[in-house]
């Protein structure tokens, strides 16, 4: 079943109508109505106005649900053109086109609409330390600079670092315990 709705010689750019229009081809009314509510352009404020007249009409002449219903078709042609004249120099004028919308929303109905449930966990927040006092940071800072110092001025005692760490440890092998009773 098609239910209909029709907004004609409203006041915005058809062709900024259609960019929003685009957005919500296809989707389901509810998902629609609520992506419109948050959009910022006036033709989404437009369209918006006119989804929610259809949805109306299919609750009230239908008794359909609003969750069932899906947008089928959205057109977006062009209406009457208001001509101004702005007053240029010299004596001149220019003349402007004040553009209207006539939008069309045809919505069936379709599967019940379900919020997708997403199995991903929230990412954890980063936990953030406060700044600390500047004498703290003052003292850290020197204390990293010391230990560059030293190892600046004695390479030896790094080589020699290097080289007891690759010997190997003397090992402690401990008695088993059948042993340790006899000599008591």
């Amino acid at each position: 079943m098609e239910v209909r709705a029709v907004g004609k010689g409203l006041r915005v750019q058809p062709r900024k109508v259609r960019l929003v229009a685009r957005e919500v081809r296809g989707d389901h009314a509810v998902l629609a109505l609520a992506k419109l509510q948050h959009h910022k352009s006036k033709g989404a404020r437009m369209l918006h106005k006119v989804l929610r007249s259809a949805v109306g009409n299919a609750m009230e002449n239908n008794s359909l649900s609003p969750e069932t219903l899906v947008i089928s078709r959205i057109q977006v042609d062009e209406g009457m053109r208001l001509k101004r004249i702005r007053a240029r120099a010299q004596g001149r004028a220019n003349r402007i086109l004040k553009r209207t919308s006539h939008i069309t929303v045809v919505l069936t109905e379709g599967e019940p609409f379900a919020m997708p449930k997403s199995n991903a966990k929230p990412k954890p927040r980063p936990k953030f330390e406060a700044p600390k006092p500047k004498k703290e940071r003052a003292a850290k800072a020197a204390a990293e600079e010391a230990p560059q110092e030293q190892s600046a001025e004695q390479p030896e005692t790094a080589d020699a670092a290097v080289e007891s760490a690759a010997e190997p440890a003397e090992t402690i092998e401990s008695e088993p315990e059948g042993e340790k009773s006899e000599e008591q």
